[in-house]
């Protein structure tokens, strides 16, 4: 059965159904009355600059979503930063993709929230292995999105292996608390070790080690069970018996290094986000965060009306006319009138001629340029 799970068909998505009601009411009523003009069309978050800047991600679902529609699109290269002014701009006939509102601001806000969250992470922890462990935390037909949002900003590595399939990355993970429960207290030694048998040589060998027992007590014990084998240990124990996480793992390096197993990185993961990651990067190697991501609010888009048949317009509030957004050399964004000669890099650039698409994605080349761009605007500082 096609209705098995709540999830909004590609179909429907594609044919413009999956819409607010009103859209089609209004594409009565245009039709009804012969009008159908000619508009631009914007997305926005704020008019004006306001100093917090937000990474863009979605790009390339909403270019597939307007592709195949007799309009023009310009929009910012996904990774981004943008404050204040047009992401995105479409040129046509109303009619044509008025529709499509809906989930063209659904494909970009939620994206560019989780992936404004994951580059926080990820400059919080620069020299640091940071994945993203955030996919159950959502509906799992959006698991990819969360995903690739963070491969965006520039995280090492996923968990999610559907996810994985879709976006061409290899999913990371080794042992939930599960594994070891299945074994019983008292035989985590039998847990450990029966993963490294069973797992492929590819797979590292990361024991989770606070299940049962004090974690300096697993650490060893995993350390002592594995011996070279074991590349990492992974400490994951729920807040309520947390105590000073940054204590503990100073701790486990001690005694892991004491006992010769300087080699064994530490991995830390559960309720973590950027302050997190800066008081401990120093005392793990590695961080997997899930809801700091997956969790994030999705960014307040709009798409209003700002030009009809070549005259600016525009509602209370919103600013009338086509307009540009640049980043200047000293890491500035201003927002201007696109026809306007202005000093900077002008970052709307084509995406769709005709409905035709001109534009590649490479979630690397996403990745670089958030990078990039938050070294120039000062973006984590």
């Amino acid at each position: 059965m096609s209705d098995r799970f709540d999830v909004v068909s590609e179909a429907a998505i594609r044919d413009g159904t999956a819409t607010d009601a009103y859209f089609l009411r209004t594409e009565t009523t245009l039709e009804a009355a012969g009008k159908n003009p000619n508009v631009v069309a914007e997305v926005t978050a704020d008019q004006f600059p306001t100093g917090e800047f937000e990474l863009l991600s979605g790009v390339k679902d909403a270019a597939h979503l307007l592709e195949g529609l007799p309009v023009d699109v310009d929009a910012m290269e996904e990774g981004r930063l943008f404050d204040g002014g047009p992401v995105l701009t479409v040129e046509g006939r109303y009619l044509d993709f008025a529709r499509y509102e809906t989930s063209l601001l659904g494909f970009l806000s939620h994206a560019s929230g989780m992936a404004t969250n994951a580059l926080e992470t990820r400059l919080a922890a620069p020299d640091s292995t940071v994945l993203s462990f955030g996919a159950r935390h959502v509906h799992p037909s959006i698991a990819a999105v969360v995903e690739r949002s963070a491969l965006v900003a520039g995280l090492d590595g996923i968990s999610h292996v559907a996810a994985g399939e879709l976006l061409d990355a290899e999913a990371s993970g080794t042992m939930p608390h599960a594994l070891l429960i299945c074994f019983g207290n008292g035989n985590q030694e039998d847990a450990w070790r029966a993963f490294d048998d069973a797992v492929g040589d590819d797979v590292p060998r990361v024991a989770l080690c606070d299940t049962f027992s004090d974690e300096k007590d697993e650490v060893l014990r995993a350390a002592a069970a594995l011996g070279e084998s074991l590349d990492s240990v992974r400490i994951d124990t729920t807040g309520s018996r947390r105590g000073n996480f940054r204590h503990i793992l100073r701790e486990l390096r001690w005694e892991l290094d004491s006992r010769g197993f300087e080699d064994v990185g530490i991995f830390a993961s559960g309720g973590l986000g950027p302050n997190e990651l800066r008081e401990l990067r120093d005392v793990a190697d590695g961080f997997g965060v899930g809801s700091y991501i997956s969790n994030a609010d999705p960014v307040d888009f709009a798409l209003d009306i700002v030009e009809v048949d070549g005259e600016p317009v525009s509602k209370r509030g919103k600013l009338s006319g086509r307009k540009q957004a640049y980043r200047t050399a000293d890491g500035g964004h201003h927002v201007g009138l696109a026809r306007h000669d202005a000093e900077g890099e002008p970052l709307l650039q084509p995406l769709l001629r005709d409905g035709e698409l001109v534009r590649e994605f490479a979630v690397d080349d996403a990745a670089r340029r958030a990078g990039d761009d938050a070294a120039a605007v000062g973006f984590g500082d």
